[in-house]
């Protein structure tokens, strides 16, 4: 196909191609040209966990089996992570920091008081081998260093004590124990990442770049710090810890405090493994095969000549394959070389409705708004009169709490579920709260990956109402319906997004090093403010 008629047929453009690169006539998604060059990576798949949040084991909402149970209802893997220590806690003079405090060393004594022991014994009796793997982990908040988290591989791993980050980096080593840095881009001195303390190798393999918190990429862009912590900058961001020249893997977890991992929106990361078992995840985080994610498991396919994101390779002419796969319209794919963008990949700003009767889609369908306080119980189902459900991936929020706030009371969790899930239909249990301000989402949500005929039929019945529409009607765009009247709680029918919206694939060459070594990483964003992001590769020159 040449690009012209790839263009045409998809509404993808190509925009920033290096004068070095070749574009294999744009390689139309899933073309055989693309496929001879960069064959696929057909034992490995994409594995989606939560390394970092929280729930009431120390501070925070929602009991720890709620969390490991919505845990299970969306992801592959899972960290419930408890906090453990501020060895250099400030505010000792400062009456405005007393509940500060008195808030973190009460629940440190009382994880130390039985809490710890509780929180093991869980996390072994939810992991499951090849099914859903649970780790130990804890964090320690550092004034000096930046936050971290303690990750194990060892399901009976002790609460090792600390003075400092770098005691607690020590005392790790020789351990199976990744200590990974979060929210980076915090001041220095203020919780923000030291760059200088950075380690490359086993012991930090990989950087929270994105949370609940913001994401620290660089000093613009989408996600700032809006947190009382402070704002974000330049410094303590991944792109000035990879211009310093270190080697670590980007990933993404959510920080969220009400007892609700993987919550939709507030990070997650993807592993790169052959296998859902404990030394494969493990292996694959330890060599930097992981990526991020907003909330939308975006697959990065990104490749350089034989090498994986994560990896490191020698050669001044370097062949590079990039693959990506929505949950929704891309906005544009970036190719990323040293900072600066060698090659974007544009999505339409309207997806094509593709030609044919029978079209393969997906369809988000959204749960939530209203006025009130209470909690919407949406008990009912999704189904198709034609056609085919291939598949129901959940989007389900937790409550939007970043980190605890002086006078909160506690709250219960609602755990999202899919009840069942045949070819036709599946059955949901879900609760949605009103959002909370104008920007910030608290709906529930699913994607519908359907092969349907545009005269077949998308229906919700959901207490006690039905409502329905074609493939062709969504086709054409979104339909919102609310269940009592205006101000009442509301269903959204997305656009149907084909294919050719939500898949994009691109080759070329590059054979201009700029440096002894190059970095390269892949970035992807949907139109509805959902990202992903691999982790680089280095190119070094020969």
């Amino acid at each position: 196909m040449d690009r012209r008629k790839f263009l045409k047929n998809t509404g993808w453009s190509f925009l920033g191609l290096a004068a070095s690169g070749s574009l294999l006539g744009a390689c139309a998604p899933g073309s055989k040209d693309a496929k001879k060059i960069m064959p696929s990576a057909s034992d490995l798949k994409m594995y989606w966990g939560d390394l970092h949040n929280h729930c009431n084991i120390t501070y925070g909402h929602g009991d720890m089996r709620d969390a490991f149970e919505a845990a299970k209802g969306q992801l592959d893997f899972v960290s419930v992570t408890p906090h453990a220590m501020w060895p250099d806690i400030p505010g000792a003079d400062d009456p405005r920091l007393k509940w500060v405090i008195d808030y973190h060393t009460g629940a440190f004594k009382r994880l130390r008081e039985g809490g710890y022991e509780k929180y093991v014994a869980m996390t072994n009796e939810y992991n499951k081998e090849g099914e859903f793997l649970a780790f130990i982990g804890y964090e320690a908040h550092s004034m000096e260093h930046g936050d971290h988290v303690a990750l194990n591989y060892d399901l009976d791993a002790p609460l090792v004590e600390c003075t400092s980050i770098e005691d607690w980096k020590q005392k790790a080593k020789g351990h199976k124990v990744f200590i990974t840095p979060h929210h980076m881009g915090y001041q220095g001195g203020y919780r923000g990442y030291n760059w200088k303390c950075f380690t490359e190798g086993d012991q930090t393999p990989f950087v929270e770049m994105y949370s609940r918190h913001g994401l620290a990429e660089s000093d613009q862009g989408d996600y700032p710090y809006l947190h009382d912590m402070g704002p974000r900058q330049w410094e303590g961001t991944i792109q000035y810890g990879l211009e310093l020249g270190n080697k670590f893997g980007i990933m993404a977890s959510t920080d969220q405090h009400s007892g609700y991992p993987g919550s939709y929106g507030d990070g997650r990361i993807g592993v790169l493994a052959p296998s859902l078992t404990r030394d494969a995840i493990w292996d694959a985080l330890r060599t930097r095969h992981v990526c991020a994610a907003t909330g939308d498991k975006i697959l990065i396919d990104f490749r350089l000549n034989d090498a994986f994101m994560g990896d490191v390779v020698r050669g001044n002419s370097r062949r590079i394959y990039v693959n990506v796969t929505g949950e929704s319209c891309i906005d544009y794919v970036d190719i990323i070389k040293n900072g600066q963008i060698l090659a974007r990949m544009n999505g339409p700003l309207t997806p094509v409705a593709p030609e044919g009767d029978t079209v393969r889609c997906k369809v988000k369908m959204d749960f939530g708004w209203n006025r009130e306080e209470q909690y919407v119980h949406w008990q009912g189902k999704l189904s198709l009169d034609k056609g085919k459900l291939h598949g129901v991936t959940p989007c389900f929020r937790g409550a939007a709490f970043t980190s605890p706030q002086e006078g909160e009371t506690e709250f219960h969790t609602h755990v999202n579920r899919i009840v069942s899930v045949n070819d036709k239909e599946t059955e949901l249990d879900m609760y949605s709260s009103k959002n909370p301000n104008t920007t910030t989402a608290a709906m529930q949500a699913v994607i519908l990956d359907v092969e349907m005929p545009k005269d077949g039929k998308i229906i919700a019945e959901f207490n006690g109402k039905k409502f329905e529409h074609t493939l062709g009607e969504l086709l054409e765009g979104s339909r919102s319906h609310f269940m009592i009247g205006w101000l009442s709680e509301a269903i959204l029918f997305n656009r149907a997004m084909p294919e050719s919206c939500f898949t994009v694939e691109h080759y070329m060459e590059d054979k201009e090093p700029q440096r002894d070594t190059d970095y390269y990483y892949v970035r992807a964003r949907q139109r509805d403010g959902q990202w992903a992001w691999s982790s680089p590769i280095w190119a070094e020159r020969v």
